[in-house]
């Protein structure tokens, strides 16, 4: 039997989950890489370096895809999120600060790093962690859970929106 709403359960995993694993490829070969996000406007935004291997292949590549699942004891108790999209450089600096203010909130131990700055800018958050600001854009999401039986799998109707 799948769950009554699946939509709704993979919004409540999302929220409650941190770490977005992406995966890319190119000629070089595969790699994954696990990053910290906020989800907004349905796209899944996090910061990492230009120069890292899955940012350089997402840009050669245009595609990357996504995973996000929660701790499970048994293969019963496995619930997740797979997606299919593009990674994004967001350069608007409006974007960027409400982007900044969100994972702020969602991640308070940032702040650690800004002691003596009450609300830090684009700018200076991007020096400080000497990164950029990037956006998982997913154009297919799936919602597996297996409480509802093994490899249950629906298809997520997914808008991605300006936040």
């Amino acid at each position: 039997m799948p769950p009554e709403d699946p939509q709704k359960d993979a919004l409540d995993l999302i929220r409650s989950e941190s770490v977005l694993t992406l995966a890319t490829c190119d000629d070089t070969g595969p790699w994954s890489a696990p990053v910290y996000f906020v989800c907004l406007g349905g796209g899944f935004y996090f910061f990492s370096s230009y120069q890292s291997r899955h940012i350089q292949q997402a840009i050669r590549s245009g595609k990357a895809s996504a995973s996000l699942f929660c701790r499970a004891d048994s293969w019963q108790a496995i619930r997740g999120i797979q997606m299919e999209g593009r990674m994004d450089r967001i350069g608007d600096p409006a974007l960027s600060l409400k982007v900044i203010s969100a994972y702020l909130k969602r991640f308070p131990f940032t702040r650690d790093f800004f002691p003596a700055i009450r609300k830090p800018d684009p700018k200076t958050f991007f020096d400080r962690f000497k990164v950029k600001l990037f956006a998982f854009m997913p154009t297919e999401v799936y919602y597996v859970d297996n409480r509802y039986g093994f490899g249950n799998r629906q298809k997520i109707a997914w808008k991605t929106q300006a936040p």
